[in-house]
């Protein structure tokens, strides 16, 4: 058997030697590899996101860059028409915007505006052109320091409207932004645009904006000479918005940059309806000969997306699914272990079954034949031979039936007492008490204790306590030792004992045959008040027959000698 048991324990699945840890393993993997998936699904999403990102950066830029060429291209053919007349008249000025036909918002501008050239002590002439063309009263402001070789005030604005007004006179070489975009417009001779600056229409407001400046050039001795500016102002915000109906920024949030992307630079910005901003990128845009930058942002919702949801949902469901089938698997390859190991252990007990019956039978008819001996002995007829023979042969089998319901295991010390004891404890005239723990006694020593306690009952009844009324036997047991345990028979309330009385057949049978099954002496007293007797008895396990014991415990002792392993 051990070797059989020795190859099928080499040959054990691994769902028996790991039930617990294998479907634990095996969802931890499936969610391994989902995780894994969706990580892949997610820098995938990450990778189509930012070339979308890209992708909308690049139509922005494009947009911002055709509204300005738009603009550049009305200022040049204003600088071509202005620098071929004479004189520039208001109304031939308004004629000339009204020809452009521009859109009701001027592509993100504040209008078109004239800045003529207005050099040292021209600012008398000046401030009475402006006053004969203005609506409104203006001059040039701020006065010339007398540091700056010419101003060059706004002298028309068109539209004509009340914000645009603000702008009249004002002299946009004094401020060193427009001062340096003026200038370098007057190098290159192309429209080029400033700054970051806040435009006076704002009338000290903080919203800022940008200028994009046509140097207009009249003929003079040796070359040219400057004659002045046509130019348009921008609401940095409006611009973006106005670029944003051209390529529509959708989920994306846009910020617009003069020269770098810092805080400082940000002309115009739109918000990110859909969260925070998570990735975001930058592109160089030429607006009229000048360095902005442009930076979109995409939201970040904060979620898996769509895909990344479903799979994930998916993946935790079959992996769930895959550990409860597992579970499963295991639970009934494990109660199959059982059944095999139950049913080899059944074999071995029936292949021992005869050797054990032996050993009990002859055990039993060993005190059998004692029993015969020592009643033959001490009979006058044969009817006395009988009846005691029969009393004490079903003593005997009394004890048999407590340990055939046990299945030969052990006994308690209780049941084999109060099953030798039933037929007096009822009787009314006198009284039996028995009281002491829970002890388990092995087969050998319950049948040794119920042939004793019989043989003292048997006894009691003829001659002592239980022979008269009022009569009392009281029976205790206690635990002396782990391995021992102490049984105590005392009578009281009978018929005095006798002194000079001679040897029974129970108390031979005591002191020989039961002190010899149960290895220890038996201390038998005759005092007058009634018979004591003292049994040592040792708590032994008793030998494996368990012929009918449960494959539950089969499957549990698999258990932990897995567990041990």
């Amino acid at each position: 058997m051990s070797r059989r048991t020795g190859k099928r324990s080499k040959t054990k699945r691994w769902l028996v030697r790991f039930p617990r840890a294998l479907p634990v393993g095996i969802f931890l993997l499936v969610a391994a590899i989902t995780i894994l998936s969706i990580f892949a699904i997610e820098r995938s999403e990450t990778q189509r996101a930012n070339a979308q990102l890209s992708s909308r950066t690049t139509a922005i830029s494009s947009a911002l860059e055709r509204r300005a060429n738009a603009s550049s291209a009305y200022l040049r053919a204003g600088a071509a028409l202005l620098a071929s007349v004479g004189d520039i008249e208001p109304d031939q000025f308004r004629r000339f915007v009204s020809e452009l036909r521009l859109d009701a918002d001027y592509r993100g501008a504040d209008g078109i505006g004239w800045a003529m050239v207005v050099r040292p002590g021209g600012v008398a002439a000046f401030n009475q052109l402006l006053a004969e063309a203005s609506p409104v009263p203006a001059e040039l402001y701020p006065l010339p320091s007398g540091e700056q070789p010419f101003s060059v005030p706004v002298t028309f604005l068109h539209p004509d409207t009340e914000r645009n007004r603000r702008a009249l006179g004002y002299d946009m070489f004094s401020e060193r932004v427009r001062r340096e975009a003026m200038q370098e417009a007057e190098r290159t001779a192309r429209p080029t645009a400033s700054g970051k600056v806040v435009l006076v229409q704002e009338g000290g407001g903080e919203a800022p904006g940008f200028l994009i400046y046509m140097p207009v050039f009249e003929a003079a001795p040796g070359g040219r000479r400057l004659r002045g500016f046509i130019y348009s102002p921008f609401n940095a915000q409006d611009f973006l918005s106005s670029a944003l109906e051209l390529e529509d920024a959708g989920h994306y949030g846009v910020q617009l940059f003069y020269g770098s992307a810092a805080e400082e630079n940000r002309l115009a910005s739109t918000s990110i309806a859909d969260g925070q901003a998570s990735d975001s990128t930058s592109q160089q845009v030429t607006i009229a000969n000048a360095p902005f930058v442009l930076q979109v942002s995409r939201a970040d919702s904060g979620v898996l997306s769509g895909l990344s949801m479903a799979t994930l949902i998916f993946g935790l469901l079959v992996a769930s699914l895959l550990m409860l089938v597992v579970r499963m698997l295991t639970q009934q390859a494990m109660e199959d272990e059982a059944s095999l190991v139950w049913f080899e252990e059944q074999a071995s007990i029936r292949n021992s079954l005869t050797r054990e019956l032996n050993h009990r039978v002859k055990n039993t008819l060993a005190n059998v034949l004692s029993i015969i001996a020592l009643t033959r002995r001490r009979a006058e007829d044969v009817n006395d031979f009988a009846d005691g023979l029969d009393g004490r042969i079903r003593a005997l089998s009394a004890t048999h039936d407590l340990l055939t319901k046990s299945d030969w295991g052990t006994t308690p010390v209780a049941a084999v007492i109060q099953a030798e004891l039933r037929p007096y404890a009822q009787d009314s005239e006198h009284t039996v008490e028995s009281a002491g723990p829970d002890v388990e006694l092995a087969p050998n020593d319950a049948l040794s204790l119920g042939l004793a306690v019989h043989e003292l009952a048997t006894n009691a009844a003829k001659y002592g306590a239980l022979s008269q009324p009022g009569g009392n036997v009281s029976v205790t047991w206690e635990l002396v030792e782990p391995e021992l345990v102490r049984v105590r028979w005392v009578e009281s309330g009978g018929p005095p004992v006798p002194q000079d009385r001679g040897r029974g057949f129970g108390t031979d049978l005591i002191e020989r045959v039961v002190a010899s099954e149960l290895r220890n002496p038996v201390k038998l007293e005759f005092p007058e008040e009634g018979v004591r007797c003292e049994l040592m008895i040792p708590v032994r396990e008793p030998t494996e027959f368990a012929i009918r014991a449960s494959k539950a415990k089969a499957l549990k002792r698999l258990k932990t000698s897995d567990l041990e392993g």
